[in-house]
């Protein structure tokens, strides 16, 4: 029993896993492959920051709320069709790029 339950929390971790990468192959156009571009010169470098950073940051986008360096509307548009869990997921992908 063990070990299906283990294997089921692997399953479902490499799924959130995929739908983050998937996910991120929108932002990668301005943030980089791996989040090491400053996005339209503007931004922070992204790669490997703290997953509660990001969906607190990603959340503020989505509604409209954060405005860093004037990307506020373009972030919210990027994140709108995003739930609380694709946020999680996007921002654990995030959190591994190196």
């Amino acid at each position: 029993m063990k070990k299906i339950a283990i294997s089921m929390l692997f399953a479902s971790a490499t799924l959130l896993m995929a739908d983050g990468a998937a996910s991120y192959a929108k932002c990668a156009g301005c943030h980089g492959a791996k989040g090491e571009k400053s996005a339209l010169g503007k931004s922070a470098v992204i790669t490997g920051q703290d997953a509660a950073k990001t969906v607190e940051q990603l959340n503020g986008y989505k509604a409209g709320t954060l405005n860093q360096h004037g990307m506020g509307g373009v972030m919210k548009g990027q994140v709108a069709s995003l739930d609380d869990a694709g946020i999680k997921a996007l921002a654990d992908y995030i959190a591994t790029l190196k």
